[in-house]
């Protein structure tokens, strides 16, 4: 039980070290992704609630390739056909119809939506006039107003303004303008002046001031700028001269948020990505780490790996480690400029062997990425340094583990005892007030250092509130590097201490249970008064015998006396009298035998009283039928 106690605490902090080391680690969509989509974009027999729902399902199973053995073809094509039937579909239910169609390349008569295919191509011949009057609704700061009854400008509204103008553009019989895109171009570049910035490179846009009922989140407003910039950039010619620290930024944002929740927000995170995987700004090259955690007993390799955001292959490149410095210490660093060898088995920039310096510990690696071709540093954006921090643990040596007990402060030693934290031996000591616990023991890294945990606890179990008893000594070590981390029970320490002081602090009261009043109570154990000596059998019987005589002597003076029956009553009536008279005179005398031998004083008295008046009365006739024939 011990023992795996020690090796949970260590598993606990690895596992936190990792928790902490995700945070600052961007990683490319994975098969986490793939597998929440199918979980989160799953069909309700065969078919979504709306169109949109089945749009965003369709087009997240195209970007990560999957959901192809799922059956939902039949129902969203009869979804499709109806929208674009309708007469009353609005302009967004059409485009998420076309784009849905797209997807599935349902079979649909073009009859169907010839009336609003002409409508769109009569609407276009004038795309310089429709250019002009989205752009008119721009702001100097790149922000947009939603229409011109809205005066406040938003973010969220200038991805969707970009989107709009570019599809203009594609759709435009003649040329637009050339002073209109490069303005609109400036705009842009105004636009991303007001990106907001995480921790770790991250980037994201989010609205200032807006109605709230309009308000989307930074997801959604930086996902529509995306989607309005890559659109706008793919109809135009020339550069869009956008940062590609700022690319490279908005992709962390998105990586950075991991899984989320709804489908909706799923759906804004996957196509926002799909879009930087594939544009013609500055395609975001993302550095990951398979694990920042390195084991010096497993003699693990440090592993670097490039891929775009949705884990396709980087072009050739070189991945250089800047440098390697140690969190904790202000020394030199242990690596400098040292390019990682590409395995390309695996597609990983290894580090072949670790300086001699690198013990175990927390440290600070620099990686820095150059492609090798120069010419495409403007189709990719690499970033400049990237920082991540890397824990390379070990097992611990624990070495002359003692502990003492000492008189005074001069350090004399009363009582020493050899300790070994690799069993689960345990001591007995005692001490007094007057005395000191002393506890030493030494710690050595994989490479002999000197190691000091983060974590050393020897604790008494219980607080000691000057109570006086004996007390569990625990010992604790741990640190979020040491792969040994333990906690051992060492056995016991006897204390003698003084009375507590006046205002000290007393034990808490104990809770009580308030279910126990009905649990089973106590027992009492009754102690009796050991019985006394009994006489011997014999003399009892000669006792019982003379108390006997004079029971004999009655009747014999009866018989003396001449007592007999002949002036018993004859009549019937007068003779049932006299036979109750005497049998209760026998009922009262049975009465007082029981009233000896178990009854109480005041039951004995319950049935004496009607004894009594049956008695009284029987005895009255009695004697009065002797009085009548007495006097005759």
């Amino acid at each position: 039980m011990k023992a795996r106690m020690a090796q949970n605490l260590g598993f606990l902090a690895l596992f936190l070290i990792a928790s902490i080391c995700e945070a600052a680690i961007f990683r490319p969509i994975s098969d986490s992704h793939r597998s929440a989509a199918l979980e989160i974009f799953k069909p309700i027999d065969g078919s979504f609630k709306s169109l949109e729902d089945a749009y965003e399902a369709l087009r997240t199973f195209e970007i990560l390739g999957i959901g192809k053995d799922l059956d939902i073809s039949t129902s969203t094509c009869g979804l499709i056909t109806e929208t674009l039937k309708s007469s009353s579909a609005s302009l967004k239910d059409l485009s998420v119809a076309l784009k849905s169609n797209r997807v599935l390349k349902c079979k649909i008569d073009g009859e169907n939506f010839k009336d609003q295919a002409a409508d769109l191509e009569i609407q276009l011949e004038k795309a310089d006039q429709i250019f002009r009057s989205v752009k008119a609704l721009g702001q100097s700061d790149g922000r947009w107003r939603y229409s011109s009854n809205k005066p406040e400008s938003s973010t969220r509204a200038a991805g969707i303004a970009l989107e709009t103008l570019a599809g203009v553009v594609s759709l435009a019989s003649a040329d637009i303008d050339q002073s209109l895109i490069g303005t609109l171009k400036n705009d842009i570049v105004k636009l991303f002046d007001s990106v907001e910035k995480y921790d770790g490179g991250a980037m994201f846009f989010d609205e200032k001031v807006v109605d709230a009922l309009e308000y989307q989140g930074p997801l959604s407003t930086t996902s529509s700028v995306v989607r309005g910039l890559v659109a706008f950039a793919d109809v135009t010619s020339g550069k869009i001269t956008v940062s590609g620290d700022k690319i490279l930024g908005l992709a962390k944002y998105f990586l950075g948020i991991g899984v989320p929740g709804n489908s909706h927000d799923f759906f804004e995170q996957i196509d926002a990505l799909a879009l930087l995987e594939n544009n013609r700004v500055s395609i975001p090259l993302i550095l990951s780490l398979p694990s920042t955690v390195l084991s010096y007993s497993r003699n693990d390799q440090l592993k670097v790996k490039v891929n775009t955001v949705l884990g396709s292959e980087a072009p050739a490149l070189t991945v250089k480690i800047v440098q390697a410095a140690s969190v904790n210490s202000k020394s030199a660093p242990v690596i400098e400029n040292q390019d990682l060898k590409y395995a390309a088995d695996g597609g990983f920039h290894v580090l072949d062997s670790l300086p001699k310096d690198i013990d175990v510990g927390n440290y600070e690696f620099v990686f820095k990425i150059a492609l090798n071709d120069p010419s495409q540093s403007d189709v990719y954006a690499t970033g400049g340094r990237t920082w991540v921090k890397i824990y390379f643990t070990g097992e611990i040596k624990v070495e002359n583990e003692e502990i003492s007990v000492l008189d005074n402060d001069l350090g004399n030693v009363e009582s020493q005892t050899q300790l070994d934290l690799s069993t689960d031996s345990a001591i007995s000591l005692s001490a007094n007030h007057l005395q000191k616990l002393r506890l030493s023991f030494q710690l050595s890294s994989p490479l002999g250092n000197a190691f000091k945990p983060h974590q050393d606890f020897l604790g008494l179990v219980d607080k000691l509130y000057y109570l006086s008893g004996k007390y569990d000594l625990q010992l604790t070590i741990g640190d979020a590097v040491m792969e040994n981390s333990f906690f051992r029970y060492l056995g016991h320490i006897d204390l003698d201490l003084p009375e507590a002081p006046e205002k000290a602090t007393r034990p808490p009261l104990q809770p009580i249970d308030p279910l126990s009043r009905f649990g089973p109570k106590e027992e009492i154990a009754h102690i009796f008064r050991a019985p006394e000596t009994r006489p011997p059998k014999e003399l009892s019987l000669a006792f019982l015998g003379l108390t006997l005589v004079p029971l004999v002597g009655f009747f014999i003076g009866l018989l003396r006396l001449g007592v007999n029956f002949k002036k018993f009553p004859t009549a019937t009536v007068s003779a049932a009298f006299a036979a109750l008279f005497h049998v209760g005179i026998a009922a009262v005398l049975c009465l007082y035998v029981l009233f000896w031998l178990k009854l109480n004083l005041f039951t004995t008295l319950k049935y004496l009283s009607f004894l009594g008046v049956v008695l009284l009365f029987v005895g009255h006739r009695t004697l009065s039928n002797l009085a009548k024939v007495k006097a005759d």
